[in-house]
């Protein structure tokens, strides 16, 4: 029964780490985080903003009519429905400071350069940094840019500035890493949270590609770093998922070297120039790699090209997958913006295209990052009309030349009509079918023609402009 117990002992103690040093197994203990937050912890900052009131409102309500007293028969109505109110505005005169909001930051360089996020300080009159210490500076805002949240400002602290924060590698985290952050959530400043690194290269719609983890972040951590197990800053926390506001388990951080790449440039001009070639992309799916050819859902597909920009001028058409920029692969449409918007004004690059079932390769010069521009829409075309009786359920008519050079296509034609499958797939009167697979469309006739000889046993790809955007649209056909 001794010798039971013993064994049953020996096993627990290995299952739970507990078995002293130079026993059968080895411990694996928790990190330790203790020490790496005494040594970054000082360089983390509080920030707090503020605005000012620039005018005071006239009180909402309405006043009692001149000489109406109680006795007058309208005196009830008028107290009824339009009692005198308080005033919304907090009591101040013009110019008095309130309160705005709270993040967090780091300090970067020694002359007091601090990161933290565009959200953070976006629209604030004052920004005040507050040290470990409690010693409080306004800080001024060198630059800011909201594609990347990403911002950076300054402080003049003459002596006994915290030491700046080591800059680590993104690229050499891994999924399972242990990490800690450090900021202000809720107000509660120099507050340490820790967790992992649950994914990389996470696409949430945002400009750059983020650090996911599990690390504990809230309202207020928003700026400050996240820090790797040598104590380098890997990350800024930037975006939780939510859906009461709080922490829920999964956080996003914008990898440190975008961020220093950003703010290198706000230091230098005060704000970011960024590449751009006038496309509107979308995701490629398998079920439109699969009949256009391609031997994965890989790239880039342009649904529209800016009138006069560089791809136009470059030779990129509507309907062509980008695959390749400057010999980077494109493997998700999101890479796309962010290669291009980190290549210069003015470079000459090479770019591959997917285009009716075979490779073409384009020189593109890159521009500056315009405003958004529109196209115009579609009128309607009383020409060769194409009935929906056919086995992709779609009625076309041709496009006037007036209305191909409004759109600057050289070809297509306009939906009149839908029924059973593209009405399935969502397609509508009004749009243009600029291709069918690797076909491009020139008219109704040739489009039926086309139609009439479809493998109908089998899923087909249409391109289709809707505004001035357009989309792969896998359809297929009704039975033979």
């Amino acid at each position: 029964m001794k010798n039971l117990l013993t064994s049953l002992a020996l096993c627990l103690g290995l299952a739970f780490g507990l078995v002293a040093p130079g026993a059968a197994a080895e411990t694996h203990g928790l990190p330790q985080f203790a020490d790496l937050v005494d040594r970054i912890g000082p360089s983390v900052v509080n920030i707090r903003t503020a605005e000012r009131i620039r005018s005071q409102p006239a009180m909402p309500g309405m006043p009692l009519p001149p000489g109406m007293s109680e006795d007058d028969p309208f005196y009830e109505f008028f107290r009824r429905f339009f009692p005198p109110r308080q005033s919304p505005v907090p009591p101040g005169q013009p110019g008095t400071e309130v309160p705005r909001g709270l993040g967090s930051g780091f300090i970067v360089s020694a002359d007091g350069l601090i990161l933290t996020n565009h959200h953070v300080v976006d629209g604030a009159d004052e920004i005040y940094v507050t040290l470990t210490d409690k010693r409080e500076f306004k800080a001024e805002l060198i630059g800011s840019d909201r594609r990347t949240d990403v911002a950076l400002i300054r402080i003049d602290a003459k002596t006994d500035l915290p030491a700046p924060v080591e800059i680590g590698d993104p690229e050499k985290l891994r999924v399972g890493d242990w990490v800690l952050a450090i900021g202000s959530p809720f107000g509660l400043d120099s507050t340490v949270t820790a967790g992992i690194v649950s994914a990389k290269g996470r696409d949430t719609g945002e400009y750059l590609p983020f650090i996911q983890t599990d690390v504990a972040v809230n309202p207020g951590n928003s700026g400050g770093p996240l820090i790797d197990m040598q104590g380098r800053v890997v990350g800024i926390n930037s975006q939780i998922y939510s859906r009461t506001g709080g922490f829920m388990g999964i956080s996003f951080a914008i990898p440190i070297d975008e961020a220093m790449n950003i703010a290198e440039q706000l230091k230098k001009t005060g704000r970011v120039v960024r590449g751009r070639i006038g496309v509107v992309i979308a995701e490629v799916t398998k079920e439109v790699a699969e009949p256009l050819g391609l031997a994965s859902a890989e790239g880039s597909l342009v649904r529209s090209v800016e009138p006069g920009g560089p791809a136009e001028k470059a030779g990129i058409e509507v309907g062509d997958i980008i695959v390749g920029f400057n010999g980077r692969k494109i493997e998700r449409s999101s890479d796309l913006p962010r290669i291009v918007g980190g290549t210069a004004p003015g470079t000459k690059a090479d770019i591959r295209v997917w285009r009716r079932g075979q490779f073409r390769d384009l020189t593109v010069t890159v521009g500056e990052m315009p405003s958004d521009r529109q196209a115009g829409a579609p009128g309607r075309a009383p020409s060769e009309t194409v009935p929906a009786s056919n086995p992709l359920g779609l009625g076309v008519t041709d496009l006037s030349a007036e209305q191909r050079a409004k759109l600057r296509i050289k070809g297509g034609v306009l939906v009149e009509s839908v029924t059973g499958p593209a009405e399935s797939v969502g397609i509508r009167p009004g749009d243009i079918v600029l291709g069918l697979g690797n076909q491009e469309i020139r008219d109704a006739a040739q489009f039926q023609e086309l139609v009439s000889r479809i493998d109908r046993n089998r899923t087909h790809v249409l391109l289709i402009q809707r505004g001035d955007s357009a989309q792969f649209v896998p359809i297929r056909p009704t039975a033979p």
